[in-house]
Protein backbone atom coordinates (compact mmCIF):
# COMPACT_ATOMS: atom_id res chain seq x y z
CA UNK A 1 0.00 0.00 0.00
CA UNK A 2 2.81 1.94 -0.07
CA UNK A 3 1.94 5.26 -1.80
CA UNK A 4 4.21 6.31 -3.91
CA UNK A 5 4.39 2.83 -5.48
CA UNK A 6 0.91 2.92 -5.83
CA UNK A 7 1.38 5.70 -7.76
CA UNK A 8 4.18 4.28 -9.98
CA UNK A 9 1.55 1.27 -10.58
CA UNK A 10 -1.31 3.50 -11.81
CA UNK A 11 1.15 4.85 -14.21
CA UNK A 12 2.71 2.09 -15.33
CA UNK A 13 -0.94 0.63 -15.96
CA UNK A 14 -1.83 3.90 -18.17
CA UNK A 15 1.75 3.75 -19.81
CA UNK A 16 1.16 0.45 -20.73
CA UNK A 17 -2.28 0.09 -21.70
CA UNK A 18 -1.69 -0.22 -25.62
CA UNK A 19 1.40 -3.16 -25.41
CA UNK A 20 -1.25 -5.02 -23.17
CA UNK A 21 -3.99 -4.20 -26.17
CA UNK A 22 -1.47 -5.08 -28.97
CA UNK A 23 -0.71 -8.47 -26.96
CA UNK A 24 -4.55 -9.61 -26.81
CA UNK A 25 -5.27 -8.17 -30.32
CA UNK A 26 -2.85 -7.28 -32.65
CA UNK A 27 -5.69 -6.16 -35.00
CA UNK A 28 -7.25 -3.79 -32.18
CA UNK A 29 -7.32 0.13 -33.08
CA UNK A 30 -5.78 2.60 -30.36
CA UNK A 31 -9.58 4.25 -30.37
CA UNK A 32 -11.11 0.71 -29.03
CA UNK A 33 -9.90 1.15 -25.47
CA UNK A 34 -11.83 4.27 -25.31
CA UNK A 35 -14.22 3.63 -22.56
CA UNK A 36 -18.02 5.70 -21.95
CA UNK A 37 -19.44 6.51 -18.43
CA UNK A 38 -22.10 4.31 -17.64
CA UNK A 39 -24.99 5.73 -16.74
CA UNK A 40 -25.28 5.95 -12.68
CA UNK A 41 -28.45 4.69 -10.89
CA UNK A 42 -30.78 7.56 -10.40
CA UNK A 43 -32.77 5.28 -7.42
CA UNK A 44 -29.81 5.36 -4.34
CA UNK A 45 -30.08 2.32 -1.57
CA UNK A 46 -30.70 3.63 1.96
CA UNK A 47 -27.71 2.77 4.34
CA UNK A 48 -27.85 -0.78 5.14
CA UNK A 49 -27.82 -1.89 8.38
CA UNK A 50 -25.24 -4.75 7.57
CA UNK A 51 -21.90 -3.11 5.55
CA UNK A 52 -18.30 -3.41 5.88
CA UNK A 53 -16.11 0.05 6.60
CA UNK A 54 -12.73 0.26 7.22
CA UNK A 55 -9.37 1.91 6.26
CA UNK A 56 -5.99 0.64 5.87
CA UNK A 57 -3.48 2.18 8.78
CA UNK A 58 -0.17 1.43 6.98
CA UNK A 59 2.81 1.68 9.18
CA UNK A 60 5.31 1.24 6.25
CA UNK A 61 7.45 4.42 5.96
CA UNK A 62 5.00 5.77 8.68
CA UNK A 63 2.57 6.91 6.18
CA UNK A 64 -0.36 6.85 8.44
CA UNK A 65 0.94 5.74 11.72
CA UNK A 66 3.54 6.35 14.48
CA UNK A 67 4.34 9.89 12.87
CA UNK A 68 7.78 8.96 12.93
CA UNK A 69 9.85 6.75 13.80
CA UNK A 70 10.80 6.28 17.68
CA UNK A 71 8.04 8.53 18.69
CA UNK A 72 7.76 7.96 22.55
CA UNK A 73 5.62 5.34 23.73
CA UNK A 74 2.76 7.96 25.32
CA UNK A 75 2.79 9.69 22.01
CA UNK A 76 2.44 6.57 20.18
CA UNK A 77 -0.44 5.37 21.89
CA UNK A 78 -2.22 8.35 21.67
CA UNK A 79 -1.64 8.92 18.38
CA UNK A 80 -3.54 5.61 17.24
CA UNK A 81 -6.58 6.46 19.47
CA UNK A 82 -6.87 9.88 18.04
CA UNK A 83 -6.55 8.19 14.74
CA UNK A 84 -9.04 5.46 15.88
CA UNK A 85 -11.81 8.09 17.59
CA UNK A 86 -11.80 9.70 14.10
CA UNK A 87 -12.19 6.42 11.95
CA UNK A 88 -15.18 5.50 14.98
CA UNK A 89 -16.21 9.21 14.16
CA UNK A 90 -16.01 8.96 10.25
CA UNK A 91 -18.17 5.97 10.77
CA UNK A 92 -15.69 2.93 10.24
CA UNK A 93 -16.47 -0.50 12.24
CA UNK A 94 -13.30 -2.20 10.99
CA UNK A 95 -9.41 -1.00 10.22
CA UNK A 96 -6.62 -2.99 8.39
CA UNK A 97 -3.41 -2.41 11.07
CA UNK A 98 -0.62 -3.37 9.17
CA UNK A 99 1.85 -5.40 11.66
CA UNK A 100 4.28 -7.01 9.46
CA UNK A 101 5.22 -4.73 6.82
CA UNK A 102 8.88 -5.99 6.31
CA UNK A 103 9.87 -9.43 8.11
CA UNK A 104 9.24 -7.30 11.22
CA UNK A 105 6.87 -6.39 13.66
CA UNK A 106 4.37 -4.58 15.36
CA UNK A 107 3.58 -6.60 18.27
CA UNK A 108 5.69 -8.35 21.11
CA UNK A 109 4.68 -11.71 20.80
CA UNK A 110 6.90 -12.34 17.40
CA UNK A 111 9.82 -14.68 16.20
CA UNK A 112 10.30 -11.35 13.85
CA UNK A 113 12.45 -8.07 15.35
CA UNK A 114 10.86 -5.10 16.24
CA UNK A 115 9.93 -2.79 13.35
CA UNK A 116 12.51 0.43 12.81
CA UNK A 117 9.23 2.23 12.02
CA UNK A 118 8.04 2.02 15.36
CA UNK A 119 11.25 2.27 17.43
CA UNK A 120 13.62 4.03 15.06
CA UNK A 121 16.27 1.07 15.01
CA UNK A 122 15.01 -2.71 13.95
CA UNK A 123 15.21 -4.93 16.62
CA UNK A 124 14.70 -2.22 19.70
CA UNK A 125 11.68 -2.79 21.88
CA UNK A 126 9.43 -0.07 22.65
CA UNK A 127 10.62 1.17 25.87
CA UNK A 128 8.66 1.45 28.61
CA UNK A 129 7.41 -1.82 26.91
CA UNK A 130 4.28 -2.22 25.85
CA UNK A 131 2.55 -4.59 22.62
CA UNK A 132 0.90 -2.25 20.14
CA UNK A 133 -1.27 -4.64 18.48
CA UNK A 134 -2.82 -6.27 21.67
CA UNK A 135 -3.13 -2.04 22.55
CA UNK A 136 -4.68 -1.61 18.82
CA UNK A 137 -6.96 -4.41 18.96
CA UNK A 138 -8.26 -3.20 22.85
CA UNK A 139 -9.06 0.55 21.50
CA UNK A 140 -10.82 -0.69 18.22
CA UNK A 141 -12.99 -3.07 20.42
CA UNK A 142 -13.57 -0.47 22.80
CA UNK A 143 -15.21 2.25 19.60
CA UNK A 144 -17.47 -1.40 18.31
CA UNK A 145 -14.55 -1.42 15.54
CA UNK A 146 -12.99 -4.36 14.23
CA UNK A 147 -9.11 -4.94 13.74
CA UNK A 148 -7.62 -6.86 11.03
CA UNK A 149 -4.07 -7.28 10.85
CA UNK A 150 -2.48 -7.20 8.05
CA UNK A 151 0.54 -8.56 6.92
CA UNK A 152 2.88 -8.23 3.97
CA UNK A 153 4.00 -11.94 3.55
CA UNK A 154 7.27 -11.83 1.43
CA UNK A 155 9.02 -8.35 1.72
CA UNK A 156 12.09 -8.24 3.30
CA UNK A 157 13.31 -4.68 3.36
CA UNK A 158 11.73 -1.40 1.82
CA UNK A 159 15.11 0.10 0.52
CA UNK A 160 18.74 -1.06 0.17
CA UNK A 161 19.70 0.11 3.66
CA UNK A 162 21.24 -3.86 4.13
CA UNK A 163 24.20 -2.41 6.70
CA UNK A 164 21.14 -1.43 9.01
CA UNK A 165 19.07 -4.66 9.36
CA UNK A 166 19.24 -6.74 12.79
CA UNK A 167 21.07 -9.27 13.20
CA UNK A 168 17.99 -11.18 14.08
CA UNK A 169 16.28 -10.31 10.77
CA UNK A 170 15.53 -13.51 8.58
CA UNK A 171 17.52 -12.15 5.87
CA UNK A 172 20.96 -12.26 8.18
CA UNK A 173 19.74 -15.68 9.29
CA UNK A 174 18.95 -17.38 6.08
CA UNK A 175 19.98 -15.66 3.40
CA UNK A 176 19.50 -17.93 0.92
CA UNK A 177 15.88 -17.48 1.38
CA UNK A 178 15.84 -14.28 -0.39
CA UNK A 179 16.17 -12.31 -3.94
CA UNK A 180 17.37 -9.06 -4.27
CA UNK A 181 14.56 -7.20 -6.88
CA UNK A 182 14.67 -3.25 -7.37
CA UNK A 183 17.37 -2.74 -4.73
CA UNK A 184 15.08 -4.34 -1.79
CA UNK A 185 15.17 -7.91 -0.37
CA UNK A 186 12.44 -10.16 -1.06
CA UNK A 187 11.23 -13.97 -0.01
CA UNK A 188 11.58 -16.33 -2.47
CA UNK A 189 7.97 -17.52 -3.00
CA UNK A 190 9.15 -20.70 -4.57
CA UNK A 191 11.43 -22.18 -1.22
CA UNK A 192 8.64 -24.49 0.61
CA UNK A 193 10.65 -23.86 3.80
CA UNK A 194 9.66 -20.30 3.16
CA UNK A 195 5.99 -20.75 2.59
CA UNK A 196 6.38 -22.82 5.79
CA UNK A 197 7.93 -20.21 7.69
CA UNK A 198 5.64 -17.22 6.45
CA UNK A 199 2.60 -19.66 7.97
CA UNK A 200 4.11 -19.77 11.15
CA UNK A 201 4.31 -15.78 11.55
CA UNK A 202 1.02 -15.21 10.64
CA UNK A 203 -0.31 -18.43 13.15
CA UNK A 204 2.39 -16.45 16.27
CA UNK A 205 -0.25 -13.75 15.85
CA UNK A 206 -3.52 -15.55 15.56
CA UNK A 207 -2.78 -18.14 18.24
CA UNK A 208 -1.69 -14.94 20.76
CA UNK A 209 -3.98 -12.58 19.60
CA UNK A 210 -7.78 -11.34 19.46
CA UNK A 211 -7.90 -10.26 15.98
CA UNK A 212 -10.69 -10.16 14.32
CA UNK A 213 -9.37 -11.16 10.45
CA UNK A 214 -6.07 -11.39 8.93
CA UNK A 215 -5.19 -9.54 5.86
CA UNK A 216 -2.88 -9.31 2.83
CA UNK A 217 -2.50 -6.75 0.41
CA UNK A 218 -0.94 -6.93 -3.13
CA UNK A 219 2.84 -7.64 -3.07
CA UNK A 220 3.36 -11.29 -4.37
CA UNK A 221 5.87 -11.61 -6.84
CA UNK A 222 7.50 -7.93 -7.12
CA UNK A 223 5.66 -5.26 -9.40
CA UNK A 224 7.79 -5.53 -12.94
CA UNK A 225 10.58 -2.88 -12.95
CA UNK A 226 12.03 -2.18 -16.22
CA UNK A 227 15.80 -3.97 -16.73
CA UNK A 228 15.07 -5.86 -13.56
CA UNK A 229 14.87 -9.94 -13.69
CA UNK A 230 13.67 -11.87 -10.81
CA UNK A 231 16.55 -14.14 -9.47
CA UNK A 232 14.96 -17.32 -9.35
CA UNK A 233 16.16 -19.80 -11.58
CA UNK A 234 18.13 -21.61 -9.29
CA UNK A 235 15.08 -22.13 -7.10
CA UNK A 236 12.81 -23.25 -10.53
CA UNK A 237 15.38 -25.89 -11.31
CA UNK A 238 15.22 -27.58 -7.49
CA UNK A 239 11.43 -26.95 -7.24
CA UNK A 240 10.12 -26.57 -10.62
CA UNK A 241 8.93 -30.07 -10.35
CA UNK A 242 6.59 -31.11 -13.27
CA UNK A 243 5.94 -27.12 -14.51
CA UNK A 244 7.75 -26.25 -17.61
CA UNK A 245 6.74 -22.88 -17.58
CA UNK A 246 8.42 -20.51 -15.07
CA UNK A 247 5.68 -18.07 -14.72
CA UNK A 248 2.72 -21.00 -14.28
CA UNK A 249 5.35 -22.50 -11.38
CA UNK A 250 5.37 -19.06 -9.93
CA UNK A 251 1.48 -19.08 -9.47
CA UNK A 252 1.64 -22.26 -8.22
CA UNK A 253 3.90 -21.03 -5.35
CA UNK A 254 1.76 -17.66 -4.58
CA UNK A 255 -1.44 -20.26 -4.44
CA UNK A 256 0.17 -23.33 -2.01
CA UNK A 257 1.10 -20.33 0.74
CA UNK A 258 -2.57 -18.82 0.48
CA UNK A 259 -4.09 -22.64 0.27
CA UNK A 260 -2.10 -23.23 3.67
CA UNK A 261 -2.85 -19.98 5.36
CA UNK A 262 -6.43 -20.51 4.96
CA UNK A 263 -6.09 -23.82 6.21
CA UNK A 264 -3.97 -22.85 8.77
CA UNK A 265 -5.91 -20.10 9.93
CA UNK A 266 -8.75 -21.47 10.49
CA UNK A 267 -7.92 -25.11 12.05
CA UNK A 268 -5.99 -22.62 14.88
CA UNK A 269 -9.39 -19.68 15.21
CA UNK A 270 -12.66 -21.32 13.13
CA UNK A 271 -13.79 -17.51 13.91
CA UNK A 272 -11.08 -15.59 12.17
CA UNK A 273 -11.80 -14.15 8.94
CA UNK A 274 -9.19 -14.32 6.25
CA UNK A 275 -8.82 -11.73 3.18
CA UNK A 276 -6.38 -10.48 0.32
CA UNK A 277 -6.57 -7.33 -1.37
CA UNK A 278 -5.18 -7.80 -5.06
CA UNK A 279 -4.65 -5.05 -7.16
CA UNK A 280 -7.39 -4.38 -8.78
CA UNK A 281 -7.52 -6.27 -12.57
CA UNK A 282 -6.90 -9.90 -12.51
CA UNK A 283 -7.03 -10.22 -16.26
CA UNK A 284 -8.41 -8.31 -18.82
CA UNK A 285 -10.77 -9.76 -21.72
CA UNK A 286 -8.60 -9.40 -24.20
CA UNK A 287 -6.24 -11.79 -22.80
CA UNK A 288 -8.80 -13.94 -21.43
CA UNK A 289 -12.56 -14.36 -21.97
CA UNK A 290 -13.24 -14.47 -18.53
CA UNK A 291 -11.29 -10.96 -17.68
CA UNK A 292 -12.88 -7.87 -16.85
CA UNK A 293 -13.94 -5.31 -19.66
CA UNK A 294 -10.49 -3.14 -19.13
CA UNK A 295 -7.43 -2.74 -19.58
CA UNK A 296 -5.16 -2.32 -16.67
CA UNK A 297 -2.21 -3.89 -15.41
CA UNK A 298 -2.90 -7.72 -14.89
CA UNK A 299 -2.20 -9.45 -11.70
CA UNK A 300 -2.80 -12.59 -12.85
CA UNK A 301 0.71 -11.70 -15.49
CA UNK A 302 2.57 -9.46 -13.45
CA UNK A 303 2.01 -10.52 -9.89
CA UNK A 304 1.68 -13.99 -10.50
CA UNK A 305 -1.53 -13.32 -8.33
CA UNK A 306 -4.53 -15.82 -9.40
CA UNK A 307 -6.86 -13.91 -7.35
CA UNK A 308 -9.95 -14.99 -8.35
CA UNK A 309 -9.08 -18.63 -7.85
CA UNK A 310 -8.44 -17.71 -4.59
CA UNK A 311 -12.10 -16.68 -4.06
CA UNK A 312 -13.15 -19.58 -6.40
CA UNK A 313 -12.00 -22.61 -4.64
CA UNK A 314 -12.79 -20.62 -1.19
CA UNK A 315 -9.31 -20.01 0.02
CA UNK A 316 -10.26 -16.46 1.75
CA UNK A 317 -13.56 -15.20 3.45
CA UNK A 318 -13.56 -12.00 1.51
CA UNK A 319 -11.88 -10.73 -1.78
CA UNK A 320 -11.22 -6.54 -1.28
CA UNK A 321 -9.92 -5.58 -4.64
CA UNK A 322 -8.12 -2.53 -5.44
CA UNK A 323 -10.31 -0.46 -7.79
CA UNK A 324 -8.27 3.20 -7.51
CA UNK A 325 -9.74 4.69 -10.58
CA UNK A 326 -12.98 7.09 -10.95
CA UNK A 327 -16.61 6.04 -12.90
CA UNK A 328 -16.26 6.25 -16.49
CA UNK A 329 -12.36 6.04 -16.19
CA UNK A 330 -10.84 5.44 -19.70
CA UNK A 331 -8.44 2.27 -19.38
CA UNK A 332 -10.03 0.64 -15.67
CA UNK A 333 -13.85 1.99 -15.12
CA UNK A 334 -14.57 1.44 -11.29
CA UNK A 335 -17.80 0.67 -13.10
CA UNK A 336 -17.16 -1.92 -15.13
CA UNK A 337 -14.25 -3.61 -12.23
CA UNK A 338 -16.81 -3.95 -9.62
CA UNK A 339 -19.02 -5.53 -11.93
CA UNK A 340 -16.84 -7.78 -12.96
CA UNK A 341 -15.69 -8.78 -9.39
CA UNK A 342 -19.23 -8.79 -8.49
CA UNK A 343 -19.90 -11.63 -10.58
CA UNK A 344 -16.86 -13.63 -9.28
CA UNK A 345 -17.44 -13.53 -5.76
CA UNK A 346 -18.40 -17.21 -5.70
CA UNK A 347 -20.83 -15.98 -2.57
CA UNK A 348 -17.82 -14.80 -0.51
CA UNK A 349 -17.55 -11.21 0.55
CA UNK A 350 -16.68 -8.56 -1.83
CA UNK A 351 -15.00 -5.44 -0.16
CA UNK A 352 -13.68 -2.82 -2.53
CA UNK A 353 -10.70 -0.87 -2.29
CA UNK A 354 -10.70 3.05 -2.68
CA UNK A 355 -8.93 5.34 -3.24
CA UNK A 356 -9.25 8.24 -0.96
CA UNK A 357 -5.32 8.75 -1.75
CA UNK A 358 -6.08 10.02 -5.20
CA UNK A 359 -8.47 12.94 -4.03
CA UNK A 360 -6.97 15.93 -5.38
CA UNK A 361 -4.13 14.42 -7.24
CA UNK A 362 -1.85 16.75 -9.32
CA UNK A 363 -3.59 16.03 -12.45
CA UNK A 364 -6.47 15.77 -14.37
CA UNK A 365 -9.78 13.63 -13.71
CA UNK A 366 -12.76 13.03 -11.46
CA UNK A 367 -10.58 12.39 -8.52
CA UNK A 368 -8.92 16.06 -8.84
CA UNK A 369 -11.49 17.72 -8.42
CA UNK A 370 -15.21 16.07 -8.23
CA UNK A 371 -16.18 16.07 -4.78
CA UNK A 372 -18.67 13.68 -5.84
CA UNK A 373 -16.03 10.92 -6.97
CA UNK A 374 -16.41 8.75 -4.00
CA UNK A 375 -19.77 9.45 -3.20
CA UNK A 376 -20.92 8.24 -6.63
CA UNK A 377 -18.71 4.91 -6.66
CA UNK A 378 -20.30 4.63 -2.86
CA UNK A 379 -23.67 4.63 -4.35
CA UNK A 380 -23.15 2.00 -7.25
CA UNK A 381 -21.73 -0.47 -4.94
CA UNK A 382 -24.49 -0.04 -3.01
CA UNK A 383 -27.09 -0.98 -5.49
CA UNK A 384 -25.07 -4.21 -6.30
CA UNK A 385 -26.11 -6.97 -3.90
CA UNK A 386 -23.16 -8.90 -4.00
CA UNK A 387 -21.08 -5.54 -2.75
CA UNK A 388 -20.41 -5.73 0.97
CA UNK A 389 -18.33 -2.61 1.67
CA UNK A 390 -15.66 -0.45 1.37
CA UNK A 391 -11.97 -0.18 2.92
CA UNK A 392 -10.00 2.81 2.34
CA UNK A 393 -6.40 3.76 1.61
CA UNK A 394 -5.45 5.47 3.82
CA UNK A 395 -6.40 6.37 7.12
CA UNK A 396 -4.38 9.87 7.09
CA UNK A 397 -5.80 10.52 3.80
CA UNK A 398 -9.42 10.29 5.26
CA UNK A 399 -8.00 12.44 8.16
CA UNK A 400 -7.00 15.43 5.59
CA UNK A 401 -10.33 15.01 4.29
CA UNK A 402 -9.48 15.75 0.81
CA UNK A 403 -12.28 17.20 -1.33
CA UNK A 404 -14.68 16.93 1.87
CA UNK A 405 -14.56 13.24 1.55
CA UNK A 406 -14.76 12.54 4.86
CA UNK A 407 -17.03 15.16 5.97
CA UNK A 408 -19.78 13.53 3.23
CA UNK A 409 -18.78 9.95 4.93
CA UNK A 410 -20.05 11.48 9.00
CA UNK A 411 -22.51 13.23 7.24
CA UNK A 412 -24.38 11.31 4.74
CA UNK A 413 -23.19 7.89 3.46
CA UNK A 414 -22.18 6.53 7.27
CA UNK A 415 -24.49 8.55 9.31
CA UNK A 416 -26.15 5.42 10.71
CA UNK A 417 -23.89 2.62 12.41
CA UNK A 418 -23.88 -0.95 10.53
CA UNK A 419 -22.79 -4.13 11.92
CA UNK A 420 -20.08 -5.55 9.65
CA UNK A 421 -22.27 -8.35 7.40
CA UNK A 422 -22.54 -12.19 8.66
CA UNK A 423 -19.56 -14.60 7.19
CA UNK A 424 -22.51 -18.16 7.33
CA UNK A 425 -19.95 -20.03 5.70
CA UNK A 426 -17.71 -19.99 9.27
CA UNK A 427 -20.66 -19.44 11.26
CA UNK A 428 -24.55 -19.61 10.96
CA UNK A 429 -25.97 -20.26 14.37
CA UNK A 430 -27.53 -16.90 16.14
CA UNK A 431 -27.29 -16.13 19.76
CA UNK A 432 -30.01 -16.70 21.88
CA UNK A 433 -32.37 -13.34 23.13
CA UNK A 434 -31.21 -11.36 26.24
CA UNK A 435 -33.46 -12.17 28.90
CA UNK A 436 -35.25 -9.65 31.76
CA UNK A 437 -34.86 -6.45 29.80
CA UNK A 438 -35.80 -3.82 31.84
CA UNK A 439 -35.90 0.42 31.12
CA UNK A 440 -35.75 2.70 33.82
CA UNK A 441 -35.91 6.66 33.92
CA UNK A 442 -33.53 8.09 36.36
CA UNK A 443 -33.72 11.57 38.51
CA UNK A 444 -31.42 12.84 35.64
CA UNK A 445 -33.83 12.46 32.85
CA UNK A 446 -31.57 9.26 31.48
CA UNK A 447 -32.74 5.65 30.73
CA UNK A 448 -31.23 2.56 32.11
CA UNK A 449 -31.74 -0.52 30.32
CA UNK A 450 -31.03 -3.86 31.96
CA UNK A 451 -31.00 -7.26 30.67
CA UNK A 452 -30.15 -11.03 31.30
CA UNK A 453 -27.07 -12.51 29.45
CA UNK A 454 -28.90 -14.66 26.92
CA UNK A 455 -29.25 -18.97 27.60
CA UNK A 456 -26.27 -20.56 25.67
CA UNK A 457 -27.02 -20.97 21.76
CA UNK A 458 -26.92 -24.45 20.21
CA UNK A 459 -23.30 -23.84 19.43
CA UNK A 460 -22.22 -23.02 23.08
CA UNK A 461 -20.52 -19.67 21.39
CA UNK A 462 -20.15 -16.98 24.25
CA UNK A 463 -21.73 -13.76 23.65
CA UNK A 464 -20.06 -10.91 22.01
CA UNK A 465 -21.99 -8.02 22.52
CA UNK A 466 -24.76 -6.25 22.16
CA UNK A 467 -26.90 -4.11 20.07
CA UNK A 468 -29.19 -1.15 21.43
CA UNK A 469 -32.32 0.48 19.55
CA UNK A 470 -34.12 2.85 20.30
CA UNK A 471 -37.23 4.15 18.47
CA UNK A 472 -39.64 7.33 19.25
CA UNK A 473 -43.27 6.21 20.60
CA UNK A 474 -45.17 6.46 17.30
CA UNK A 475 -42.57 5.08 15.60
CA UNK A 476 -43.02 1.38 13.94
CA UNK A 477 -40.69 -0.90 15.80
CA UNK A 478 -38.07 -1.95 12.67
CA UNK A 479 -34.72 -3.17 13.62
CA UNK A 480 -33.75 -3.31 9.82
CA UNK A 481 -33.45 0.17 9.80
CA UNK A 482 -29.99 1.43 10.81
CA UNK A 483 -31.39 4.71 11.57
CA UNK A 484 -32.29 2.97 14.76
CA UNK A 485 -29.36 1.76 16.48
CA UNK A 486 -28.41 3.70 19.45
CA UNK A 487 -25.06 1.89 19.58
CA UNK A 488 -23.40 -1.69 18.93
CA UNK A 489 -21.27 -2.92 22.36
CA UNK A 490 -17.98 -5.27 21.83
CA UNK A 491 -18.33 -6.31 25.29
CA UNK A 492 -20.55 -8.14 28.08
CA UNK A 493 -22.07 -5.62 29.95
CA UNK A 494 -25.45 -5.95 30.07
CA UNK A 495 -26.04 -2.59 31.21
CA UNK A 496 -26.65 0.39 28.92
CA UNK A 497 -27.27 4.43 29.82
CA UNK A 498 -29.24 6.25 27.05
CA UNK A 499 -28.04 9.97 28.33
CA UNK A 500 -29.58 11.71 25.05
CA UNK A 501 -33.20 11.36 26.08
CA UNK A 502 -35.10 14.47 25.57
CA UNK A 503 -38.09 15.71 28.00
CA UNK A 504 -41.56 14.59 26.81
CA UNK A 505 -40.91 11.91 24.70
CA UNK A 506 -41.93 8.63 25.15
CA UNK A 507 -39.03 5.89 23.39
CA UNK A 508 -39.07 2.01 23.11
CA UNK A 509 -36.32 0.20 23.10
CA UNK A 510 -35.10 -3.34 22.28
CA UNK A 511 -31.73 -5.28 22.62
CA UNK A 512 -29.85 -7.81 21.14
CA UNK A 513 -27.02 -9.95 20.91
CA UNK A 514 -23.92 -10.57 18.68
CA UNK A 515 -21.34 -13.43 19.26
CA UNK A 516 -17.89 -12.93 17.21
CA UNK A 517 -18.85 -13.01 14.00
CA UNK A 518 -21.59 -10.65 14.16
CA UNK A 519 -24.39 -12.96 14.31
CA UNK A 520 -27.54 -11.19 15.54
CA UNK A 521 -30.41 -12.67 18.02
CA UNK A 522 -33.85 -12.38 17.97
CA UNK A 523 -35.42 -9.36 19.53
CA UNK A 524 -35.73 -8.47 23.57
CA UNK A 525 -39.29 -7.97 24.31
CA UNK A 526 -39.76 -4.11 23.08
CA UNK A 527 -39.65 -1.69 26.31
CA UNK A 528 -41.42 1.84 26.65
CA UNK A 529 -39.79 4.45 28.74
CA UNK A 530 -41.56 8.16 28.69
CA UNK A 531 -39.22 11.15 30.08
CA UNK A 532 -41.35 13.67 32.05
Amino acid sequence: MYICQRLIFLFFAITTLQVYAQQGNATAKADSILIKPAALPVKVKPAPKREFRSAWIATVENIDWPSHPGLPVDQQKKELTDLLDFLQEAGMNAVMLQIRPAADAFYAKSREPWSKWLTGKQGQAPSPAYDPLQFAITEAHKRGMELHAWFNPYRATNDSKFAAISPQHMTRIKPEWFFVYGGKKQFDPGIPEVRAYIVKVFLDVVDNYDIDGVHMDDYFYPYRIEGQHINDAATFKAYGGHFDNINDWRRHNVDTLIQMLNDSIHKHNPRIKFGISPFGVWLNKFQSPEGSDTHGLPSYLELYADSRKWIKEGWVDYINPQIYFPIGDRSVPFEKLLDWWSNNTYNRHLYIGMAAYRLGEHRTGKFKNDPSAIPEEIKYQRNNPRVQGSVYFSAKSLENNPLGITDSLKENYYKYLALPPEMLWLDSIPPNPPVNFTATVTLKNTVELHWGTPLPAKDNEPIYGYVIYRFDGNEQVNIEDPKNILDIEYNSNTTYTDDTAEKGKTYLYIVTAIDRLKNESEPSPTIAATIK
